[in-house]
């Protein structure tokens, strides 16, 4: 019997807070299977600001395409994507509105990015210690600019994160981050959109729409996000 089969059979992925004997948390591996379900997002650190394109994966012909929206405001200067269950990402977006906003208000000035993500990645991993409640299923990627500098962050369905320079989350990250490895460099954000949607047109093939994509830049000089959607993107198509 595999191995996984045997530990399910033992009941050591009941809970998330129940160690298998190999160490591994099952429930938790579980959230993680679900998250490579999800539409695909990639983001970029360019010389000039940061970038996310998300993948909307709309189907249905009767959804407002606007009502579909990827790509998340935290803040004027910080903006957020998720891969998963986007039901989760939804109550985690609301907690960075409100953290956004009360630093705001209580300090007069905008909130460093990696604040946010530090917030969403404890709530997170909250979830893998206590009881009575399954993890989070999503990983949540967040661009952000703070005092000249622009910041890409990425946290996991574990609660851990990282800064990076380019990351993909959800359905086909893997040979994304493979062609990132291989082929990134800074570049202007005109330039990283473009880049951006010849990855997707690779890894979509014949699926390959442009009106699937829901992307969003914040540029150093403005702190200011810009989305760019259907037709504002076809001229970035090569």
């Amino acid at each position: 019997m595999p191995m996984e089969m045997q530990h399910q059979a033992m009941g050591y992925d009941r809970a998330a807070t129940m160690f298998s004997p190999d160490g591994h948390l099952l429930q938790v591996e579980y959230a993680e299977k679900t998250v490579r379900l999800g539409g695909t997002s990639i983001g970029l650190v360019c010389s000039d600001g940061v970038l996310i394109m998300a993948d909307k994966r709309i189907r249905d012909k009767l959804i407002a395409p606007e009502s579909a929206d990827k790509v998340f405001e935290i803040d004027e200067h910080v903006i957020v994507t998720a891969a998963g269950i986007m039901s989760d990402a939804r109550v985690l977006i609301d907690k960075a509105q409100l953290l956004a906003q009360q630093n705001r208000v209580n300090y007069g000035s905008p909130i460093e990015p990696v604040s946010v993500i530090k917030m969403i990645a404890d709530s997170k991993q909250m979830f893998t210690q206590y009881g009575g409640a399954r993890p989070f299923g999503v990983a949540v990627m967040l661009g952000g600019t703070h005092k000249g500098e622009s910041h890409l962050y990425t946290t996991d369905v574990t609660g851990n994160y990282f800064s990076y320079k380019a990351n993909a989350i959800g359905e086909d990250d893997e040979p994304i981050k493979e062609k990132l490895r291989k082929d990134y460099k800074e570049m202007p954000i005109d330039q990283g959109i473009s880049f951006l949607l010849k990855i997707f047109k690779e890894i979509l093939g014949k699926n390959f729409d442009i009106g699937r994509f829901d992307t969003c830049y914040i540029k150093k000089s403005d702190n200011k996000i810009v989305r760019l959607q259907g037709d504002k993107l076809k001229k970035y198509v090569k």
